[in-house]
């Protein structure tokens, strides 16, 4: 396979990241088809990316998967759809980038495990921040001992995510399954995980709603088998984005603010390390993933961790985002 042809299912929003990435890369993919029901999201779409103008659309993502001819599909579509979307794109033999979160539940995790495994596709998840200088450095700080065995994490983002968009599918819990930490909080969970490998045991949360019909605010305490404790702070009524953590181990810390690191000793001056350079991004290393030049990144085993914690929290917070009818 020489050049990769990629169907989107989904076209709104991170839709147009994943086109920008991929257009980087003429002589390995090119973008094919889309699916999207909502006829203006596509047309937006394509406004937005001109260069493919002729490339063919679909209302129905299994008219795409019948009707044009694909190596590979992308989706950025609302969360609950994933999973069966998902499912149908590896059915039809075709390998699969997912947005986050890969799905809405750890039985849909497990399933989709599952099919891809008889699939013999490959199937990454969309989490951005495995390609991320800051957090690749942070990633190899902690596993190089770089702060001694980890004693504690604080991992915190502030977003002005319930003030936005009312009438947006992300406040609709049938599409969302859930509000703030299932969405932008999903990656600061996948951050917390992939650096530091813990194993997490014990989770209490509380929850706040602030009116909405999805949970905006959770505030979280987790103890890891490891020994490690953290705090994991999500809130979605705030008046802008802020993301800081704290890596705290047995000789020093690692902090970061917004996208800057410093390192800290007890009683000595901070250090502000050289971060590597980027080298890749999600988009590029899915396709060199299939082409057969590199393992996958973010992996759905990986992917099923960032679920099942999401999943623990809303069960310690007692919050069920899609309600349960009898």
């Amino acid at each position: 396979m020489s050049n990769v042809r990629i169907g989107f299912i989904g076209t709104g929003g991170i839709a147009g990241l994943h086109a920008k990435q991929l257009q980087e890369l003429p002589e390995d993919a090119a973008i094919v088809a889309i699916a999207d029901p909502n006829e203006e999201s596509r047309r937006r779409f394509l406004t937005n990316n001109p260069a493919l103008a002729q490339v063919a659309q679909f209302a129905d993502h299994i008219e795409m998967l019948d009707g044009a001819e694909l190596d590979a599909v992308v989706i950025c579509s609302p969360h609950t759809l994933h999973f069966a979307q998902a499912a149908d794109v590896l059915r039809a033999g075709l390998h699969v980038l997912i947005e986050k979160p890969m799905t809405c539940s750890s039985a849909e995790a497990e399933e989709l495990l599952r099919i891809a495994e008889l699939s013999g596709k490959i199937m990454q998840v969309s989490y951005q921040r495995h390609f991320q200088p800051e957090f690749l450095f942070i990633k190899e700080a902690i596993d190089g001992g770089l702060i001694g065995k980890l004693t504690s994490v604080t991992a915190s983002l502030y977003q002005g995510w319930a003030q936005g968009g009312k009438n947006s599918w992300r406040k609709n819990p049938a599409l969302s399954g859930g509000g703030m930490l299932m969405d932008s909080g999903s990656h600061i969970v996948d951050v917390l995980l992939w650096t530091t490998g813990l194993t997490p045991s014990e989770v209490f949360t509380v929850i706040h709603q602030q009116q909405t019909p999805v949970e905006i605010d959770s505030f979280t305490s987790i103890r890891f088998a490891e020994g490690a404790v953290a705090g994991l702070n999500i809130i979605g009524h705030a008046p802008c984005w802020h993301e800081t953590y704290a890596f705290c181990g047995e000789t020093g810390g690692i902090f970061y603010d917004n996208g800057q690191i410093t390192i800290r000793r007890l009683r000595e001056e901070h250090v502000v390390p050289e971060l590597p350079q980027q080298t890749t991004n999600q988009d590029k290393s899915f396709i060199d993933a299939v082409l057969g030049r590199r393992e996958v990144a973010v992996s759905g085993e990986f992917a099923l961790k960032v679920v099942k914690l999401t999943e623990t929290i809303y069960q310690a917070g007692r919050y069920s985002p899609i309600p349960v009818t009898n």
